[in-house]
C-alpha cells in the first residue's frame, strides 16, 4: 500500500498488468482520485478541477443531457471511465453515446467500465493541462471511435472541433454558438455559457 497525501493506493501488482476488471476495483478502493490508465496501460492520477473548470464541465453536461433526454441515447457524468479499443481508460468531460452503440453494450458490462466509445466527448482544458496533452487525448479520442470532438481551451478562448474525416476547426472567441453536426443533430451549446458569473 502508498499513502500519497493521505489517499490509500493499493497495488500488489505492476500496474501495466492490471485487467479491466482489476482496474475498476483499483478506482473503486481509490474513489477520491480521478484515474485513467493510457494505452501502454499506465495508470495516470489526475489533480482535481478547480472551481473554474468544474464550473464550465457542469455546463456541457447539463447541456449534453437534456438534449439526450430528448433526443435519445446516453449521456454520463465525468467520473464514468470508458474502456477503448487501443487498451485505454479514458473519462471524458461530457460525452454522449448513441442508442445504436450503447444497446451493444450487455447489462454486465454497465455496471463496470463500459467497453464502447462515445459518439462525442467535450474535454476542458483545465490550467494544469498542456495544451499538447489534451489535443493528444483528443486525437487518441477519434483514433477509436469517436464521431465528434470538442477540445475546449478556456485560457486561449477558442475550441478545437475534432472530426471523424481527421479535420480539425478552430473557433475562437466565445461568442459562437456551436452545433452537433450530424453526430447530435439539433444539439447547441452557445458559448456565452461559459463566462463566469
Amino acid at each position: 500500500m502508498l499513502i500519497v497525501e493521505g489517499h490509500k493506493i493499493h497495488l500488489d501488482k505492476n500496474p501495466t498488468n492490471l485487467t479491466n476488471d482489476e482496474l475498476f476495483e483499483f478506482c473503486r478502493m481509490n474513489k477520491e482520485l480521478h484515474i485513467e490508465r493510457d494505452a501502454a496501460q499506465n495508470i495516470v492520477i489526475m489533480a482535481p478541477v478547480g472551481g473554474n473548470s468544474g464550473f464550465h464541465e457542469v455546463e456541457f453536461l447539463t447541456e449534453v443531457n437534456i438534449w439526450r433526454r430528448q433526443n435519445g441515447g446516453a449521456s454520463f457524468s465525468s467520473s464514468t471511465g470508458f474502456l477503448m479499443p487501443n487498451g485505454a481508460m479514458r473519462s471524458p468531460d461530457a460525452c454522449w453515446i448513441s442508442e445504436a452503440r450503447w444497446s451493444k453494450v450487455t447489462d454486465e458490462e454497465k455496471k463496470k467500465f463500459p467497453p464502447v466509445v462515445p459518439d462525442f466527448v467535450a474535454e476542458i482544458r483545465s490550467p494544469s493541462d498542456s495544451l499538447k496533452g489534451t489535443k493528444a487525448k483528443m486525437e487518441e479520442w477519434l483514433d477509436n471511435g469517436v464521431r465528434l470532438g470538442w477540445l475546449v481551451d478556456i485560457h486561449n478562448q477558442q475550441v478545437l472541433i475534432y472530426r471523424e474525416d481527421g479535420s480539425i476547426e478552430i473557433v475562437k472567441g466565445f461568442d459562437n454558438v456551436l452545433n452537433g453536426e450530424d453526430v447530435m443533430e439539433g444539439f447547441e451549446f452557445d458559448l456565452k455559457q461559459l463566462k463566469m458569473p
